[in-house]
């Protein structure tokens, strides 16, 4: 729903749960929306650049699963509110024509100009781009640009926005970067849970491996806990780590097979609550680049 059209249902006396009813989706959001965004790495990303200017709501709720995500009828109809529906693209949100169906919002595609990394053993694209923040600075120059032709009237406060975020994204990826270069090359090799780290591994330079591919429900094996202790010895890889929304006991099981420490739990596909470890994109990417230099650098972080 758009400004102007909110301020003119305030006009007529409607109060703001009201109008808030009228717009509300299944994130439990009580605020009307001007951009819906499918979760909430995404929704964060354009708040930032959006500022007060736009009403920005996330699909899922912080700690939620996206891969597999469900529309309900009451994500459906603020989808039919909106005026932009922001979407990562790469496969990963498959049920996003469902959700626009009785939409005319544009729709955003923030991986646009990104070149994919396939999933391994397949020729689908492994979605999870906005792990390099290198990458993410592609998804704020997509936002940008939509909202920019949404809402021109406020063009200068999304590129200024824009542009400071961008910033401190470069910061990240130069701290992730100097960090990397302090490490042994055989050790700058990153081993997780979820194959969900490639294109930072690529973007840094890494070798990468992980036990299952992306999103996996089939039963973890022991050629594949084989193959992930096998790729930890051959590079002296000294801690593995293992994804927030994953079971810990894959990554105990491979620590007990390779003696290496536990590196820590990294974010991907979920932000946190506020006073959690990852509340902001911002928060996420940095906690997660200081946690892998710190487990490679010492074994743990500290």
């Amino acid at each position: 729903m758009s400004l102007p059209l909110r301020r003119a249902l305030a006009g007529l006396g409607l109060s703001a749960s009201v109008v808030a009813g009228l717009t509300a989706c299944g994130s439990g959001s009580e605020d009307s929306t001007d951009v819906l965004a499918t979760f909430t790495i995404l929704a964060d990303m354009t708040r930032a650049v959006a500022g007060d200017a736009v009403t920005v709501t996330s699909l899922t709720r912080p700690g939620a699963e996206v891969h597999g995500y469900d529309p309900t009828p009451g994500d459906i109809r603020a989808a039919a509110e909106a005026d932009l529906v922001i979407a990562n693209g790469f496969g990963l949100e498959k049920w996003l024509d469902k959700l626009v169906a009785d939409s005319d919002a544009t729709r955003v595609t923030a991986t646009d100009g990104i070149t994919p990394v396939n999933i391994e053993g397949t020729d689908d694209p492994n979605p999870h781009a906005w792990m390099s923040p290198a990458l993410a600075k592609v998804y704020v120059d997509n936002i940008t640009t939509a909202l920019t032709e949404r809402f021109p009237g406020d063009a200068d406060t999304f590129r200024t926005n824009a542009s400071s975020y961008k910033d401190q994204l470069d910061e990240v990826d130069r701290t992730m970067q100097d960090g990397l270069s302090r490490l042994p090359a055989n050790q700058r090799a990153l081993q997780t849970c979820e194959g969900a780290f490639s294109y930072l591994t690529r973007e840094a330079g890494m070798s990468e491996s992980y036990i299952w591919p992306v999103n996996s429900d089939q039963e973890i094996t022991p050629t594949q806990i084989r193959d992930a202790a096998t790729f930890v010895k051959d590079n002296d890889v000294p801690a593995v780590f293992c994804e927030s929304t994953v079971e810990p006991g894959p990554k105990e099981q491979l620590i007990r097979e390779t003696g290496a420490a536990d590196g820590g739990t990294l974010y991907v596909d979920s932000l946190t609550e506020e006073g959690g470890d990852a509340p902001t994109y911002l928060d996420l990417i940095r906690y997660d680049t200081e946690t892998i230099i710190s487990g490679l650098s010492r074994g743990g972080r500290q």
